[in-house]
C-alpha cells in the first residue's frame, strides 16, 4: 500500500511535523453537523407521510456517502478506518462510493518521498553516527513507498543487499490523532450500519495500527514467515537483518514486477500460477506461522524470475494460534452443503448476527453467495464479471442486499480475516485466475475437510 501521512515538513530540530492535523480534525468534525442535518429532513418527510423505513433507508445512504468521502479526503489513522470498513462498501450504491474509491487511489500514487536529508537524519538517530559503517551504500531514492514509510535499497556491512523501509516521522501522531476523532463517531457509523457495533472495531484497528507502527512487531512476523517458508519451493519470504523502532532492514529480493502487472497485462497462464500461489500462501500462513497476512494489496506480491512469488510487508498480520477458527471451515462446509440453518445459528453465536435481529435463511444464502460458490468447485475461474454481478445484487437496495448488509455485524476478532478474504476474492477475480479454490479449502482451512 501506499498510503501516508501528510508531506513532513522539517521543523528544523530532528523532527518532522505533518502538514494537515488540523484540517483533518475539521473534516471529521464535520460529520455530526451532516449528520444533524440529515436527520432533521428525515424527520420531516415523515411528518408528510414517507414511509419510516424508506426515510431510514434514505438517511443510511446519505450518511455513508458523507463518511466515505470524507474518509476518502484523509490519510493516517482515518484512512486505515476507512480502508477497514470498506468491507462494507459492497451495501452502498457505487455512486456514493466513488469518492471515497477516487480519493483512496489517489493517496496510493501520492505519497511524496522525504527530503534526503531527512532520512540520514533518521538513520544517525536509530542506527547511531556512524550508521554508514553498517549500511555501507544506499540509494537515495527510494524505491517504494510502503505503508507508513518508504523502501530504499541498501547493502548491508556483510555484503548483502538490503531493502531498508523507514518510518515517515509523524506518522505515528497522525494516526492516533485520527483514530482518537474516529473513535467519538461511533454513533454516526451507527447510523449507516446500525447492526455494527463500531465503537469495538474501532477499537481494535487502533490496537492492530499500534502494532502496524511498530516495526519491531513485523521484524518478529517477518522473521516468523521466513523460517516457515524456508523451503517452500513456490514462496519466498525475504529475511529480517536489522531493525529499530523506525526502521526495518531485510534481505533486498529481486522481482521483475509485482502482481499489479499481472492483473494488468498477465498472460492467462501467469494469471492462474500466480492467482494459485496467493491463494495458497493467504490460507497456508495461519496454518504454519498461526499469523495471517494481513494487507492483500497486489503491490506486497512480488513476482520473480524463476517463477516463484515473493511475499512482502508484514506491519498488518492478525495472529492466529493454531490457525483460522475452525468454526469458519465447519459454517463454510454448511453453507456449501446448502445446511443454512447451520449457518445462521453459527453466525449468531459467533456474533455476526446480533441477539434480536432476524435474518431469513433464504436471505444469509444470497448475501453469502460470493463467499461460498468459489468453494463449490473443484476448479474455480474468477473474473471480474462474476465479481460484479456479486457486488451488484448486495447493492441493491432490497431484501437480499443492502438491508441484509446493514443487519450483519463485524465481530472485532474477525476484522482482519474478513479484510483479507473479502480482499483476496478481489485480486483472485482481478487476476481472471482459475483455480483450485476448493482444494486450497481442504487444504488449510480448519474445519471445511472434516
Amino acid at each position: 500500500m501506499t498510503d501516508g501521512p501528510d508531506t513532513p515538513d522539517d521543523d528544523g530540530r530532528g523532527s518532522a511535523v505533518p502538514h494537515g492535523s488540523f484540517s483533518r480534525a475539521v473534516k471529521l468534525a464535520s460529520l455530526p453537523i451532516g449528520f444533524a442535518g440529515r436527520t432533521t429532513v428525515g424527520m420531516g418527510r415523515r411528518l408528510v407521510g414517507a414511509p419510516a423505513n424508506a426515510v431510514l433507508t434514505e438517511v443510511q445512504l446519505r450518511t455513508a456517502e458523507q463518511i466515505f468521502a470524507v474518509l476518502g479526503e484523509l490519510k493516517g489513522g482515518a484512512m486505515k478506518f476507512g480502508q477497514a470498513m470498506s468491507v462494507y462498501e459492497a451495501a452502498v450504491p457505487p455512486e456514493l462510493m466513488e469518492p471515497y474509491r477516487e480519493a483512496f487511489v489517489r493517496l496510493q500514487d501520492d505519497a511524496p518521498p522525504m527530503p534526503v536529508k531527512t532520512v540520514h537524519r533518521i538513520f544517525a538517530g536509530e542506527l547511531g553516527p556512524r550508521w554508514r559503517e553498517q549500511l555501507i551504500e544506499l540509494d537515495d531514492t527510494p524505491a517504494a513507498a510502503a505503508s507508513i514509510g518508504q523502501v530504499h535499497r541498501g547493502r548491508w556491512f556483510d555484503g548483502r543487499e538490503v531493502a531498508v523501509k523507514v518510518q515517515y516521522p509523524g506518522a505515528a501522531a497522525a494516526m492516533r490523532s485520527d483514530l482518537r476523532q474516529i473513535g467519538r463517531l461511533s454513533r454516526l457509523f451507527a447510523v449507516a450500519f446500525p447492526s455494527i457495533d463500531v465503537k469495538p472495531l474501532a477499537e481494535e484497528l487502533a490496537e492492530r495500527v499500534r502494532e502496524e507502527l511498530d516495526y519491531g512487531l513485523e521484524a518478529e512476523a517477518q522473521r516468523a514467515f521466513a523460517a516457515a517458508f524456508a523451503d517452500d519451493p513456490q514462496i519466498v519470504v525475504p529475511d529480517v537483518v536489522a531493525h529499530t523502532e523506525t526502521i526495518l532492514v531485510t534481505t533486498w529480493m529481486e522481482s521483475k514486477a509485482s502482481l499489479a502487472q499481472i492483473i494488468s497485462d498477465g498472460l492467462p497462464s501467469e494469471r492462474d500460477h500466480y492467482g494459485e500461489l496467493f491463494a495458497r500462501f493467504l490460507f497456508a500462513g495461519p496454518r504454519r506461522v498461526g499469523m495471517l497476512h494481513a494487507d492483500p494489496h497486489p503491490g506486497n506480491y512480488r513476482i520473480l524470475d524463476d517463477g516463484r512469488l515473493g511475499v512482502v510487508d508484514y506491519g498488518a498480520v492478525a495472529r492466529v494460534p493454531g490457525g483460522l477458527p475452525p468454526v469458519i471451515g465447519r459454517l463454510l462446509r454448511a453453507a456449501v452443503d446448502d445446511d443454512y440453518a447451520t449457518v445462521v445459528d453459527g453466525l449468531r453465536e459467533e456474533g455476526f448476527i446480533k441477539p434480536g435481529v432476524r435474518i431469513d435463511e433464504e436471505i444469509i444464502r444470497s448475501y453469502l453467495e460470493p463467499f461460498v460458490e468459489p468453494a463449490r468447485h473443484e476448479v474455480f475461474t474468477f473474473s471480474r464479471e462474476w465479481m460484479r454481478e456479486q457486488a451488484q445484487r448486495v447493492s441493491r437496495p432490497a431484501r437480499e442486499g443492502l438491508g441484509t448488509a446493514m443487519k450483519i455485524n463485524l465481530p472485532p476478532s474477525y476484522l482482519l480475516i474478513h479484510r483479507v478474504w473479502s480482499g483476496g476474492l478481489a485480486i483472485l477475480s482481478q487476476l481472471d485466475a482459475t483455480a483450485p479454490f476448493r482444494g486450497i479449502l481442504e487444504e488449510s482451512l480448519p474445519g471445511f475437510a472434516d
